[in-house]
């Protein structure tokens, strides 16, 4: 991404902000896993979005005058040789300019100072922060230590919620996002197509997984843009499983829920398949359901459609198959083989932008996944892929992928080794 692109996006985060007001953003920092050892480090999202850096422990502190008129400071790390011999080289502020075009720098040792004499100036009433949770227990980041600072020293300051601003812009993708999600398609594709080809009965999941995590590492230092879901036989009855210790056995159906990141923006596309080749009678008769369904949203789904609309006319015409093929007798009954939603945003998160418009619109990019479990029949599956939403309809942005029944039947055939 060029840094025109970042720098499009503060301006448009503070064109939302009202007057008098104070923002301030953080990159995060790591977590420890154990001992002396971390887990990867992974920006805020939001924090990238607006910045284009990918460094630990960095601040934005932007601010709107009564006129109208932003600033903006980025605050990065000291110099710091021994950690530097360690962990690598810190971002500099020619760095910062040309990855994300900041004009106005300082080191993170100067923030409290600034920021308490910004709070204290009387030309700030209120304060943007993006501190949502997805759980109350989640552990506490630096900007929800910094919120119980600002409630401690700050509460004058009336709060605002940076992320539901984000999650509006975010929900429009840019052409160049839309160009990395293409990209991110075609990797993807690579590495569900080597699973398949690779398939036999006895592998085991976790030899699934090392095939796609093969493709994502000859194309991108991101690898994947999420844990994948992986699975075979039963173990497709766990809709996030991630342990990669079961074995397909002949018969069994394998399942992968996966998604490649490129640039940052990921994707996530579901195929479920016979680890032997061939789908069965039973197979066939559930994954045509499936695949019906999945076609008919694909054919409908245009600007002014409503979200909530997706979700239940998936689910209304998914039990409308089952019915025909005499699986399912009552619409009332459709939560035993349906077990998820059938649509999700999707862009710098496989579950992307919590704070979404209702109303679909040119640009958006979400999910539609029409999944079928038949827990008698030991048939687990979802059929899985990514919508762009056009001026006039929609695009399949992962229609690369083997879909049908004789797309993944003839792609099998192929063989890898």
């Amino acid at each position: 991404m060029k840094k025109e692109f970042f720098e499009g996006n503060r301006k448009r985060f503070y064109e939302s902000m009202k007057n008098n007001s104070l923002a301030v953003f953080f990159s995060g920092a790591e977590i420890r896993k154990s001992n002396d050892e971390y887990y990867p480090f992974f920006a805020n999202r939001n924090f990238f979005y607006l910045t284009g850096l990918e460094e630990k422990n960095i601040i934005l502190l932007a601010g709107k005058d009564s006129a109208g008129k932003a600033w903006e400071k980025l605050y990065l790390l000291p110099p710091d040789l021994m950690a530097e011999r360690w962990t690598g080289k810190r971002l500099k502020a020619d760095e910062a300019a040309e990855l994300g075009g900041f004009a106005n720098t300082g080191y993170v040792q100067a923030f409290d100072g600034e920021f308490h004499n910004c709070a204290y100036s009387g030309n700030y009433e209120y304060l943007y922060l993006d501190a949502f949770k997805y759980e109350e227990n989640d552990i506490d980041t630096p900007v929800h230590l910094f919120q119980k600072r600002v409630q401690n020293m700050y509460a004058f300051l009336k709060r605002e919620d940076a992320k539901a601003i984000l999650g509006r812009m975010r929900t429009i993708k840019q052409p160049c996002e839309i160009e990395a999600m293409r990209k991110a398609e075609l990797i993807t594709c690579e590495g569900i197509t080597r699973m398949m080809q690779a398939s036999k009965p006895g592998m085991y999941e976790y030899q699934y997984k090392a095939e796609f995590d093969y493709a994502l590492g000859q194309h991108s230092p991101a690898g994947s843009g999420f844990p994948s879901i992986i699975s075979a036989g039963q173990n497709n009855f766990c809709i996030h499983y991630y342990s990669y210790k079961g074995q397909a056995h002949d018969g069994d159906m394998v399942l992968n829920d996966v998604g490649a990141s490129y640039d940052n923006l990921v994707n996530d596309v579901s195929r479920g398949f016979p680890c032997n080749g061939t789908f069965s009678d039973r197979q066939k008769l559930l994954y045509e359901c499936a695949l019906r369904t999945s076609d008919h949203m694909f054919e409908i789904i245009k600007p002014g459609m409503k979200m909530s609309d997706v979700d239940a006319t998936a689910r209304r015409y998914n039990f409308e198959q089952l019915k025909e093929a005499g699986v399912c007798k009552d619409f009332a009954d459709i939560g035993t083989y349906m077990w998820h939603g059938g649509a999700h945003h999707v862009g710098y998160d496989c579950h992307d932008a919590i704070v979404t418009p209702e109303t679909i619109a040119p640009g958006m990019v979400f999910c539609v996944d029409i999944g079928i479990y038949h827990e008698e029949w030991g048939i687990g599956f979802r059929i899985e892929d990514n919508c762009l939403v056009t001026e006039d309809g929609c695009e399949d942005l992962s229609a690369m992928t083997p879909r049908t029944i004789q797309e993944i039947e003839d792609c099998m055939k192929k063989g890898l080794y």
